[in-house]
């Protein structure tokens, strides 16, 4: 192998640009020529290549984002956008691909694998959905910039005595919610897995002003049947009884913007690596991730065959901590 590319694909995360430079410079390193594919798989198809050298990805392990950007692209769902991609690769003696993203940019690496060209994924999503990997790049940073916005708004809320309904992305998986809610203390966590009645978390704000709380706190993923916009039209209907004025703050997209900390670097240049030397030994069509703080290849069909679940053991000591 002497040519291979990378490129970032679907939301960004914190620690991209740390995968970017392993992949870069371990790459370089073998004596490898790296090319870096902009604007994810639109920019594969469209021929968007630039080569990069060592100092290229100098001084980017600290930013967050992706350097090389990201963007959706209809047509690579399509067979022919897939060939028109590969058409791209092969032109240029492109030998090898990392693709650093999470499910929908990994079905991709699959559909270019299943047309026999050589292809790692790396994990890589804040919202940690993605089977083969206990930890994707992008989450510790997340879950630390959405625990210190719960903090905040319990100095707030403390100060006026209203509660929030704290709202975080997860449109599918609640990991966010689950983990921010159970380090943050919150009173109630309402996640996409499980479903929750808005009576319920009514009686539990209900009962921590009774008890002469000063707070209330509710995390709720986005994705969850009873969002923060759908609790708060219930709670408007029942504002008499419980006691707290409440507020909604839906953090959004902040959650992806922060720098990476050091556990996100790390990991980011401990899967780039890995995905380089998997290109090296032949073993395509795989995930670089990090199971049991071991690095591990799972194969591609079989992370898109599986749904990743929340740990039920910790789902039910936060039932036990509200």
């Amino acid at each position: 192998m002497n040519k291979i590319a990378v490129l970032t694909s679907g939301g960004d995360a914190p620690g991209m640009n740390a995968a970017i430079r392993a992949v870069v410079r371990t790459g370089n390193a073998k004596g490898w020529t790296v090319f870096g594919v902009y604007n994810g798989f639109f920019g594969l198809i469209n021929g968007e290549f630039q080569q990069l050298s060592v100092r290229d990805v100098g001084g980017i392990i600290q930013i967050g984002g992706t350097m090389l950007g990201s963007s959706r692209c209809p047509e690579f769902k399509t067979e022919e956008g897939q060939l028109k991609a590969i058409d791209q690769l092969q032109k240029r003696g492109i030998e090898g691909l990392v693709v650093i993203g999470g499910n929908g940019s990994q079905q991709g690496s699959y559909a270019l694998h299943r047309h026999s060209f050589p292809v790692v994924g790396v994990a890589s999503t804040i919202d940690n959905d993605l089977y083969g990997s206990d930890m994707t790049i992008g989450v510790d940073t997340a879950l630390n910039i959405v625990l210190e916005a719960i903090d905040r708004l319990k100095i707030t809320a403390s100060s006026h005595r209203r509660g929030f309904l704290v709202e975080t992305m997860g449109r599918d998986h609640g990991y966010l919610a689950l983990m921010a809610g159970l380090a943050g203390g919150a009173e109630k966590i309402v996640l996409p897995e499980y479903k929750t009645d808005p009576e319920q978390v009514a009686q539990v704000i209900q009962k921590a002003y009774e008890k002469g709380k000063r707070h209330a706190i509710v995390v709720v993923a986005e994705g969850a049947e009873y969002n923060a916009k759908r609790l708060s039209e219930y709670f408007e209907l029942n504002s008499d009884r419980l006691g707290f004025k409440l507020r909604v703050t839906i953090l959004g997209h902040v959650q992806r913007g922060g720098n990476p900390g050091a556990y996100d670097r790390i990991l980011g240049s401990r899967l780039g690596a890995f995905a380089t030397q998997q290109l090296e030994i032949n073993n395509y069509g795989v995930l670089a991730g990090i199971i049991d703080n071991q690095l591990t290849a799972t194969p591609l069909s079989e992370v898109i065959s599986n749904k990743k679940l929340l740990n039920p053991e910790l789902v039910k000591l936060c039932e036990t901590l509200d």
